[in-house]
């Protein structure tokens, strides 16, 4: 069954727990995929249901995703939070369990939710940000056409030390 909105690769569906919440409890155990992430406390899958139920109220300032390959398998989440609709700019982010990375995945969830944002809500502006370490992140940010706008110096503690963070933006192109 073909549902939600479709990139070349993957398809952002609703968060269902019965599909995506084993794996949010694993990957977000996981050093590798947490690598980059502000996590760095054990999550029990209490936890990850409670967040599931609450992120799936529908709320004017939330849109969050599971990413889904074309053939439905589950390789990560990505959303749009603090949205205002005022102002229509919203903040983004987005992971990718491990073993899925570098496998295109990422760009095209980024590019899909970008334009459901801008197609379904009416934004106009995107922020998100990233570990400066995070080459791998910054590329993909600017394949998909974020813009860097710049970096917050020891931003958060990660791992034993304050990292920067690079702050990038996305405007909706003129019509």
């Amino acid at each position: 069954m073909s549902y939600g909105w479709e990139g070349e690769k993957v398809r952002l569906v609703p968060l269902d727990p019965e599909k995506h919440l084993e794996n949010a409890v694993l990957w977000l155990n996981d050093q590798e995929t947490t690598r980059w992430l502000l996590v760095d406390m054990p999550i029990t899958r209490l936890q990850e249901k409670r967040y599931f139920e609450e992120m799936m109220i529908t709320k004017e300032e939330r849109v969050p995703f599971a990413v889904e390959t074309l053939e439905g398998e589950h390789v990560g989440f990505t959303g749009l939070h603090e949205i205002q609709p005022r102002h229509r700019c919203a903040r983004s982010g987005i992971v990718i369990g491990a073993p899925h990375q570098r496998k295109g995945y990422g760009i095209d969830a980024i590019r899909v939710r970008t334009r459901f944002a801008f197609e379904a809500l009416g934004l106009r502006l995107l922020l998100t940000e990233t570990m400066a370490e995070n080459e791998a992140s910054r590329r993909t940010l600017r394949k998909a056409g974020y813009e860097e706008m710049g970096v917050l110096p020891g931003r958060y503690w990660r791992r034993g030390a304050f990292r920067d963070v690079v702050q990038f933006y996305r405007e909706r192109p003129p019509d």
